[in-house]
């Protein structure tokens, strides 16, 4: 059966890709699940302008990130953590606790866009990075100072 994707699928290609499959595995499997059209003129049309509001809306949370991201380039983040002797923290500082400190500047960011260079196991400033879109990237100061 011939199939068009209407998204990015790993194992048979990317979106408007026309391929031959099972007919088990489209009917049970991918058309049930909205990964693909059947192969038709119709559906082509849809694909194109499901293609084209795609694209305007991948445009736009591009637009919003780079906004975000000029302004997170701007501020920095204050971590209080417990030392021990020579200013050694217990534990480790960690994305959660970058985002609750973000999340108190008024950033709701999820911790896992937050990308670290190095542990952070001791006081100072780092430098943190947030991936806001796939072409978009933020760097932020992250100060780890004592409680």
């Amino acid at each position: 059966m011939k199939v068009i994707l209407r998204q990015d699928y790993e194992p048979l290609g990317k979106i408007g890709d026309v391929v031959e499959v099972k007919d088990g595995y489209a009917r049970n499997f991918l058309l049930p699940r909205q990964i693909v059209y059947p192969a038709t003129p119709g559906f082509l049309k849809r694909l194109e302008e499901e293609k084209k509001a795609h694209q305007l809306k991948l445009k736009k949370e591009k637009i919003a990130a780079e906004r975000l991201a000029v302004e997170l380039e701007k501020i920095s983040v204050s971590i209080p953590v417990q030392v021990g002797e020579e200013d050694k923290i217990f534990g480790t500082v960690t994305t959660q606790m970058i985002a609750e400190a973000l999340l108190q500047k008024g950033y709701e960011i999820d911790k896992r866009k937050i990308e670290l260079d190095e542990q952070i196991k001791t006081l100072g400033i780092y430098t943190a990075k947030l991936k806001l879109h796939p072409e978009v990237t933020a760097s932020f100061k992250v100060w780890v100072v004592k409680e």
